[in-house]
């Protein structure tokens, strides 16, 4: 079953159960809190992770993520949470410094 290391979250893992949710999907439904802001529509990088490994198990880049590389708002280690998709296999992330929630604990 595919899933996603939170390494900076206590390596807080999280299967994904359906392969049609975005990262942001899945770890909302397994109760993992992550900064987002515009609803999922791509249209902020509040919601963005740094991929650690696995990237090659993630869905292709979406015109959104896209937009933001060329704005350069996204940097080509990160990948926008409400965009992409767990295909198959693990990866792990790191949540970055300006996507830190203040009533969680960053295990950096």
């Amino acid at each position: 079953m595919p899933s996603i290391t939170i390494q900076n979250l206590d390596n807080k893992t999280v299967e994904v159960t359906e392969m049609i949710q975005s990262v942001l999907q899945a770890m909302g439904a397994a109760g993992v809190d992550w900064m987002h802001a515009c609803g999922g529509k791509g249209r902020c990088t509040t919601c963005a992770m740094k991929v650690v490994e696995g990237a090659e198990n993630l869905s292709t880049y979406t015109e959104a993520e896209q937009r933001m590389q060329r704005q350069g708002r996204l940097p080509k280690v990160y990948r926008l949470a409400c965009q992409c998709i767990v295909e198959k296999g693990r990866v792990v992330v790191r949540v970055p410094e300006s996507g830190k929630l203040p009533h969680l604990e960053y295990t950096d």
